[in-house]
């Protein structure tokens, strides 16, 4: 009798009722995996204040009528880490697939994601980001400036969802305490060991130029983070660099983005927009 395989979804959720449906429904309508896997989904709901935990219950049955199996975790503590390392606890997969919960996914994803993973070497994965509509004009500008970035259009960054097999789970027991847990999961393979599939997913960009600037200094606090805890870990980053001619390239073809992208970057520096807080939505 053939033994099942499971690829376990874990989707750490912190006050995200508005959001929260929205990516469950595009993952319930994922594409059928080959029948030898079976799909389970752990929503961690974390110290939440709002409905989250009732939203992620009343999907039950629907996954349950795709043959999913389907978990709600209630933790009193806030904490994305936490929430990580309680769902891993949880789960059982073979490959897991972390997803934030206001990610919406291709159809296709998740199968691509489990056929580039099903594999005994330690691999990590990703599909191809893209940032979903903005309002202000600043958020939108910016999006379509970043989308352009080698990092983004060559590179399997992982912002939003990302997915490692088993083997390369065990690169690390727990999650450490840190503020990009993406970033710490991408560095943990070699460039040859991530792979970039061909389907994509939508991530949303906060909303104005005071709440990109905040995020951007976390991101960046969150990289000096790992560079001073795991400095082994940097010698994993392939970022590629724009240089002078694709700064210039970038700036007659898009010359709002690139005003906006550079004073963000330039207003990380302020000391208006510094701030204890390691962890910040904007939205």
């Amino acid at each position: 009798m053939e033994v099942s395989r499971v690829v376990s979804v874990l989707i750490p959720a912190h006050d995200e009722e508005a959001f929260l449906p929205g990516c469950v429904e595009a993952l319930l309508a994922s594409e059928p995996l080959a029948k030898e896997w079976q799909i389970e989904v752990l929503v961690i709901a974390n110290g939440c204040t709002d409905d989250t935990a009732d939203i992620a219950r009343s999907f039950a049955k629907q996954a349950e009528a795709a043959g999913w199996a389907w978990r709600v975790l209630e933790l009193s503590k806030g904490g994305k880490l936490g929430a990580l390392n309680a769902g891993d606890k949880a789960a059982g997969g073979d490959i897991r697939v972390y997803i934030d919960a206001d990610v919406t996914v291709a159809p296709s994803l998740l199968a691509k994601l489990v056929a580039a993973l099903d594999t005994d070497q330690p691999r990590y994965a990703s599909g191809i980001p893209q940032v979903a509509p903005a309002i202000s004009m600043a958020s939108r500008a910016y999006g379509q400036f970043w989308q352009t970035l080698p990092f983004v259009t060559d590179g399997v960054p992982g912002f939003g969802i990302f997915a490692v097999n088993i083997a390369g789970r065990e690169r690390w027991k727990t999650w450490p305490d840190i503020i990009s847990d993406d970033t710490f999961a991408r560095l943990s393979f070699t460039p040859d060991e991530r792979i970039r599939v061909s389907a994509g997913y939508v991530w949303p960009m906060v909303e104005g130029f005071g709440n990109l600037v905040r995020v951007r200094r976390r991101q960046n606090k969150g990289v000096e983070e790992i560079a001073r805890l795991h400095p082994d870990l940097l010698a994993n980053d392939d970022k590629r660099k724009i240089g002078p001619g694709g700064l210039i390239g970038r700036l007659l073809q898009d010359p709002v983005g690139f005003a906006v992208y550079a004073a963000v970057g330039i207003a990380t520096k302020t000391p208006i927009y510094r701030s204890r807080i390691r962890w910040v939505r904007g939205r």
